[in-house]
C-alpha cells in the first residue's frame, strides 16, 4: 500500500511539471507572436520599447513651456504646447520645487512619475546643471545691485558641500546672506571668516559711501577692512542682546526676577518703536512715540551702569551687562536713523529657506551645484521680497532663454524687479493685492 501511493504522488508531480512546462511554452509562443506582428522601432535607444515609449509620451504631454529637455551633444529646446494637462504637478520644474519649496529631487521624481512623466535623477541632474549658465547673469546683476545699497543686513549658516575641497577638512561650508531693501543675496564659501564679507562689500571701497551693516555679534564682521577704516558702520541686533537675558532667567532660578525685569525694558523700547514707525516724521504721534525711545533707551543705559557699579552683582549678570554696554553704540544707532530695525530678524527668515532645505537634502553634492543653490536662493528671496510670483518669472525668463536657443538674454536689466513696468510688476504679482 505504502509503495503504491508512493508511485501514485510521483506520477501526479510528473503530471503536474508536464501541465506547467506545456503552459510556459504556450506563453512562449504567444510572445513570439506578439513580437512578431509588432512594427519595428524607428530609433533604438538600446531600451525596449515598451519602457521608452511611455516616457516620450509623458514628456510630449508636458504642459509647462519652461520644463527644458537635454540630450548630449544637442541644444537646449523646449517641448511643445500641451495636448492636454495631464501633467500639472510639472509645474514645479524640479527648480521651484527644490530652491523654493525646498523638496528633495527624488520626492519630486516620486510626484511626477504618479502624474505619469517618468525621469531619472540622472536627467534632472543634468538639467539643472545645463541651466546654471542662464541664471549667472541674473546672479551677477543682484550683486551688482546690492553693491549699492546704503544699509544692508547679514547673516551665515552651514551648508553641505560633498567635495574634497583643498586646504579645507570635512564637508561644512557656510552660506552667507546680505539682505537690503530690494535684494537678497547669497554667497557660498568654504570659510566662516572676515574674509567673505569683506570681499562681498568691496565694491564699494573706492566710493566715499558709508555703509550700515546690521549684523549679529559674531567678530568676524567687526574684523572687516571696511569697519576699520570707518567705510562701515556696525549695528546690532536687540533680539540677540534679549537671548543673553532669557538664557540668565533659564539658567539660574534666583536670577529669574532681574532677568524678567530687563526683558520687560527691551519689550517697553520695541512697543515704542513700533509707534514711531507707525507714523510720519513731523507728525505729534511721532513726536511722542519719539521722545518715548530716547527716554527708554537713556533708562536703560542709566540702569546698566546702576547695576555694573554694584560689587555684589552675579556673574552671569555682569558678563550680559558689559556686553551690553561694550556693544551699546551699535544697539542705539536706530534712534537716530530710522532706516535700521532693531533686529536682523529679516536676514534670519532669510536663512529659513535653506536651513530646511539643509533638513531635506543635506547640501550639495558637487561645487556647481552648490553655486547653482546660491544663484536660485538668492533669486527665489529677491522675487518674492519684491512681490514678484517665482514661477511666473521664471516662465517668462526660460520661455526668453529658449526663443536664443537655449542662451541667456544679451540685456538682463528688464527682468529685474526693479526695472518692472506698472503692468509687468500686476502681471507676475505674488499678491495682486499689495502695492507695496
Amino acid at each position: 500500500m505504502a509503495a503504491s501511493a508512493a508511485g501514485g504522488r510521483a506520477c501526479s508531480r510528473r503530471l503536474n511539471s508536464e501541465e506547467k512546462r506545456g503552459e510556459a511554452s504556450a506563453v512562449a509562443l504567444k510572445l513570439r507572436a506578439r513580437r512578431a506582428s509588432d512594427p519595428p522601432a524607428a530609433v533604438s535607444t538600446g531600451r525596449p520599447a515598451a519602457r521608452n515609449a511611455p516616457r516620450r509620451d509623458a514628456a510630449r504631454r508636458c504642459r509647462l513651456p519652461h520644463v527644458f529637455h537635454f540630450r548630449a551633444n544637442r541644444p537646449l529646446c523646449q517641448h511643445p504646447p500641451p495636448s492636454r494637462p495631464a501633467t500639472r504637478g510639472c509645474e514645479k520644474c524640479g527648480l521651484v520645487g527644490k530652491f523654493f519649496s525646498q523638496q528633495p529631487v527624488q520626492r519630486q521624481l516620486g510626484e511626477w512619475r504618479l502624474l505619469g512623466l517618468d525621469l531619472s535623477p540622472g536627467t534632472v541632474t543634468g538639467g539643472l546643471e545645463r541651466l546654471e549658465p542662464l541664471f549667472t547673469p541674473v546672479y551677477e546683476a543682484l550683486l551688482a545691485r546690492h553693491a549699492q545699497a546704503g544699509f544692508a543686513q547679514a547673516d551665515e549658516t552651514r551648508w553641505l558641500v560633498f567635495i574634497e575641497h583643498e586646504g579645507k577638512v570635512g564637508h561644512r561650508w557656510w552660506l552667507w546672506v546680505f539682505l537690503s531693501a530690494d535684494t537678497v543675496v547669497f554667497r557660498l564659501d568654504p570659510r566662516r571668516s572676515h574674509d567673505v564679507p569683506e570681499g562681498h562689500f568691496a565694491a564699494q571701497g573706492d566710493t566715499d559711501a558709508c555703509v550700515v551693516l546690521m549684523v549679529d555679534r559674531y567678530s568676524a564682521y567687526k574684523a572687516m577692512a571696511q569697519v576699520k577704516v570707518g567705510q562701515m558702520i556696525l549695528v546690532f541686533c536687540w533680539a540677540h542682546v534679549r537671548r543673553d537675558f532669557v538664557e540668565v532667567g533659564k539658567g539660574w532660578v534666583e536670577l529669574k526676577p532681574w532677568a524678567l525685569a530687563w526683558l520687560q525694558r527691551i519689550r517697553e523700547l520695541y512697543r515704542h518703536q513700533r509707534q514711531r514707525l507707525a507714523h510720519d516724521h513731523g507728525r505729534t504721534e511721532f513726536a511722542a512715540a519719539d521722545a518715548a525711545v530716547r527716554q527708554t533707551v537713556a533708562d536703560m543705559q542709566a540702569q546698566a551702569a546702576t547695576e555694573l557699579a554694584d560689587p555684589h552683582l552675579r556673574e552671569p549678570c555682569r558678563k550680559t551687562l558689559t556686553s551690553l554696554q561694550e556693544h551699546w553704540s551699535g544697539l542705539t544707532r536706530f534712534v537716530e536713523d530710522l532706516r535700521i530695525p532693531l533686529d536682523n530678524n529679516a536676514s534670519e527668515r532669510a536663512n529659513r529657506g535653506p536651513a530646511v532645505g539643509r533638513k531635506n537634502y543635506y547640501g550639495s553634492g558637487s561645487l556647481w551645484s552648490g553655486r547653482l543653490a546660491a544663484m536660485l536662493f538668492s533669486l527665489f528671496a529677491t522675487l518674492t521680497r519684491n512681490n514678484v510670483n517665482p514661477r511666473q518669472w521664471l516662465t517668462w525668463y526660460l520661455e526668453t532663454c529658449a526663443a536664443r536657443g537655449g542662451r541667456a538674454p544679451d540685456d538682463i536689466a528688464p527682468f529685474l524687479p526693479w526695472n518692472f513696468t506698472a503692468q509687468r510688476s500686476q502681471t507676475l504679482a505674488l499678491d495682486p493685492h499689495n502695492t507695496s
